[in-house]
């Protein structure tokens, strides 16, 4: 089978390579998935960087996301892979490998979507929707009413907090880096905008809500931003960190955590979702699913691309304000 594999960390138009690989052969408790479509985010080419969290055995296949149909299931009891056989799944590849013709993943994350959902969807149906729903919802738990204050506001991922903001009844103040970006974002349903460069983010967010500032925030920026956003914290305030784009630490005054009960807390989905039981991540697919349906989670699709074209795809992928979600086209259904 064709794949995409790096040997080396590096920048990925150079290290990514088309080879053909043998097909894989799923194992007790898993199945193989002939792919559809793959995304490409940033957190993939973060790892083919050697800058992620958790880094493969070289040489490896990139892609924690995807979406095929399972054509074959390990041996054993796998009574959940006897159920996906034959069906069109959200491939949750938490280890990475979907950039490819086949992937073998667990069972359990192998995740049938109902028919309606398209496949582009369905393949970028994870790791940015299911973020925003694990934080905003299950995690922080944002009240109707409330203000929720996030950086990188203009990503997709941010756009779908302000989507989310939207259909939940709670405000969002979204921090971005250009002005430019204000209208477009207010158009989209945000409540507040405010730009970096109009000067420091902690007096523009109390000059909206107030001097005591916000209960919840999220950042995925780290350095000068992160610390801003925590700066700009109420005194029970909760800032979640779930990325760190900036390669810059956020620097936290121990006099404002002493003098109130703020709370700064890391959030990395791969510990999450393993950490909920079947049911709960059956409902959190099924609410992920309704919510596609409603526009709120749904991904803007950007250019597709050929496994042969990687080299394009992942140049595309990194161009600055382009709109919807690079994806590599695998295979047909």
């Amino acid at each position: 089978m064709k794949a995409v594999v790096f040997d080396r960390f590096g920048e990925p138009a150079e290290v990514l390579r088309i080879l053909d690989v043998p097909i894989p052969e799923p194992g007790p408790g898993q199945v193989r998935v002939r792919m559809i479509a793959s995304p490409v985010n940033p957190s993939d080419l973060l790892v083919v960087r050697g800058l992620y969290g958790v880094l493969p055995t070289l040489p490896a296949t990139p892609g924690f996301e995807g979406v095929g149909v399972v054509d074959k299931v390990g041996p054993g009891l796998n009574l959940l892979g006897r159920f996906a056989l034959g069906k069109r799944v959200a491939v949750i590849n938490s280890k990475g490998g979907d950039w490819a013709e086949y992937a073998v993943i667990p069972s359990r994350q192998a995740r049938p979507f109902p028919d309606d959902i398209p496949d582009e969807q369905v393949a970028s149906c994870f790791v940015n929707p299911a973020t925003v729903l694990a934080m905003v919802r299950h995690v922080l738990a944002v009240p109707k009413g409330e203000w929720l204050l996030q950086s990188a506001a203009g990503s997709s991922l941010g756009r779908m907090i302000i989507k989310l903001g939207r259909h939940d009844g709670f405000k969002t103040i979204n921090v971005v880096r250009r002005r430019e970006a204000i209208d477009e974002l207010k158009a989209l349903g945000a409540d507040e905008v405010v730009a970096a460069s109009d000067g420091p983010i902690e007096e523009q967010v109390r000059r909206v809500v107030g001097p005591d500032g916000v209960k919840y925030a999220l950042d995925p920026v780290g350095g000068d931003t992160g610390t801003a956003l925590f700066r700009s914290l109420a005194a029970e305030g909760r800032l979640i960190l779930y990325g760190t784009l900036s390669g810059e630490p956020v620097q936290i005054d121990s006099r404002l955590m002493i003098a109130g009960k703020r709370v700064v807390e890391g959030f990395w989905l791969g510990h999450w979702m393993p950490k909920q039981s079947i049911p709960a991540a059956l409902g959190v697919f099924h609410e992920i699913a309704n919510l596609i349906r409603a526009g709120v989670l749904a991904t803007d699709r950007g250019t597709a691309f050929s496994l042969d074209a990687i080299g394009e795809a992942v140049r595309e992928a990194e161009v600055v304000a382009r709109q919807g979600k690079v994806l590599l086209k695998i295979s047909e259904r």
